[in-house]
């Protein structure tokens, strides 16, 4: 195969120190898979730093979308019945997201794609192992997508009945959840598109679904509210789903149908002989049980919440979303590298993989955790900034900070939990244990809210996620080993305590900054400002994640800069 102008996505590159003890490694020539011939040249850590870059511009635009189709929605339906309606309607297209194009479809078809790209550089014989694959899997899922959303429409009634027990008037819940139940076939597509344009090395087309899909959903909402009420952003979903899938066509059929390049000579792939195994029923079904058992905490929300005063599922789903930025800020780390892992994997070379997921776990809880102290310094000032104008209160401003406060705690859990069960998947074998993890988180999560509920309310329904998400996480970081790729997990617990302790002093310090401002927005830009502040300044004293390490070559090269101008000043 021709060496692309742009090395793909796929490779695999070897990146700086990031404070964790180096293994004991063979030469690139004695690592597992090299006996059978050449690997493709490894990509430079530049193109992953780039692909990250626009993977995580474009994911914060949709997100920053999606933060102003919440203020819209505040704005013209507050914090009452009618948003609570909507928001478990709102329930189909959060589980649909995150099943269909974020985690599910994604752990399932990336490996797959893998593989078929794998045999293909390995000089795979006609048909094409990725056509085949394409032409295998998504005319079956297609048709299950269809059938699944027309039995979720016609059983709305029931859907509502069983998320929101307490509603007063479950019918106008019932009607949004017709219209949001189309983005069940449109989410499955676009999560198809995603995920095998992301195996193929593409992140534009799939960075930009979500500010199409939120730019609908506002547009609708400001033109229709008036005649349709809050229908109106189910419509927007329905609408902004089908654009989601209409953004990637295009990318897609340009590598699926464009004309297939020449392996390169003596490139083969472990993968030769088993595509058949590409895509395993077992696989799917574990998969997406897992997803479901995850999403069950949203459920359950839902559930107690709809038994407390009108208004208190809204006050919960402000808060998760906000609260929930800096955790998709740092998932974007492992949105571009999964596909790097599993095309390792599909090469046979795992302790690459390993150290790849290692790198990006510890990076990952240092974004998470310096995001989560900005939202609790300032979570007041915050949400009064963001919502408290229109028919949203100053009386919600105070119980949905409240409420994202306690969220916050969870967000490490969260993010682990997203970022250590890729490394089970990536392997492409079914594993059973990310479901009983998960499984077991979901339960305390139950039993928490069960029991916190009646005296503390949507705190006590928080505080119970946090708990269920952080035993979850910690499950799975125990149960690496031979079921996933080999991660060394004492090591990483070791440098995690650093970034904590980190994050720790730095909330202390934002909320001592940001109290004396009367001002919200001067409050939040305090908070913005100091908190990463003392966050960095520890990260360099504790050498979180290597960072006198990763500074050295800088520091270097400063110092050796003014020190040839002084000279020449001379």
């Amino acid at each position: 195969m021709r060496p692309p102008a742009t090395p793909p996505a796929e490779a695999i590159t070897t990146l700086p120190a990031d404070g964790l003890p180096d293994r004991a490694g063979a030469s690139a020539q004695s690592r597992p898979g090299h006996e059978r011939g050449a690997r493709p040249a490894p990509v430079s850590s530049r193109f992953l730093a780039r692909a990250t870059l626009l993977t995580a511009a474009l994911s914060m635009a949709g997100a920053l979308l999606g933060l102003g189709r919440d203020q819209v929605l505040a704005q013209l339906f507050g914090a009452g019945a009618e948003s609570d309606a909507f928001l478990v309607a709102w329930t189909v297209p959060e589980m649909a997201s995150t099943l269909l194009i974020e985690d599910g479809m994604a752990f399932v078809l990336v490996p797959a794609f893998s593989v078929a790209l794998a045999r293909r550089a390995g000089g795979a014989g006609s048909p094409d192992p990725v056509r085949a694959l394409v032409a295998a899997s998504l005319p079956r899922l297609c048709l299950a997508l269809a059938g699944s959303a027309a039995v979720l429409a016609a059983g709305a009634p029931l859907v509502v009945s069983l998320l929101a027990p307490g509603l007063p008037d479950p019918s106008l819940a019932v009607s949004c959840t017709r219209l949001t139940a189309t983005c069940v076939l449109s989410f499955g597509l676009a999560g198809y598109c995603s995920a095998a344009l992301r195996a193929h090395g593409d992140y534009l087309a799939p960075g930009g679904i979500y500010i199409a899909y939120n730019v609908v959903i506002i547009a609708t909402m400001l033109v229709l509210a008036e005649r349709w009420g809050v229908r109106s952003a189910a419509l927007g979903v329905a609408i902004g789903g089908c654009l989601m899938v209409a953004v990637q066509v295009p990318s897609l059929w340009r590598r699926i149908a464009g004309r297939r390049e020449r392996p390169e000579p003596g490139v083969l792939s472990e993968g030769d002989g088993d595509g058949g195994r590409a895509v395993v029923v077992g696989l799917v079904l574990a998969v997406l049980l897992f997803v479901l058992c995850r999403q069950s905490q949203v459920l359950i929300e839902r559930y107690f919440a709809s038994g407390l005063p009108a208004g208190a599922i809204s006050h919960l789903n402000y808060a998760q979303k906000v609260a929930q930025l800096p955790m998709s800020l740092s998932m974007m780390v492992c949105v571009v590298t999964f596909p790097v892992v599993a095309r390792a994997i599909a090469e046979g070379d795992t302790r690459r993989a390993g150290e790849r997921v290692e790198r990006d776990l510890l990076l990952m809880a240092c974004v998470v955790l310096l995001g989560a102290a900005v939202v609790v310094a300032c979570a007041p000032q915050l949400v009064q900034l963001l919502f408290q104008r229109g028919a949203f209160t100053a009386q919600d401003t105070a119980a949905t900070a409240a409420v994202m406060r306690v969220y916050a705690l969870g967000l490490l859990g969260q993010t682990l939990v997203g970022a250590l069960v890729r490394s089970y998947f990536s392997t492409g074998r079914t594993t059973w244990f990310p479901l009983g993890a998960m499984g077991v988180g979901a339960l305390a999560t139950a039993g928490i809210s069960a029991w916190a509920v009646d005296p503390w309310g949507a705190r006590g329904i928080a505080a119970a996620n946090a708990a269920g998400i952080t035993l979850t996480a910690l499950l799975l970081l125990l149960g690496l080993g031979s079921r996933a790729v080999p991660v060394r997990v004492r090591p990483f617990v070791a440098q995690l305590n650093r970034p904590v302790r980190a994050a720790f002093c730095a909330t202390g310090a934002g909320l001592l900054c940001a109290s004396p401002f009367a001002s919200p927005a001067a409050a939040v830009a305090v908070c913005c400002v100091s908190v990463p502040a003392v966050f960095l300044l520890l990260a360099w004293f504790l050498d979180v994640a290597g960072a006198r390490t990763l500074l050295l070559p800088v520091t270097h090269s400063v110092r050796s800069s003014l020190t040839r101008k002084l000279r020449h000043g001379r």
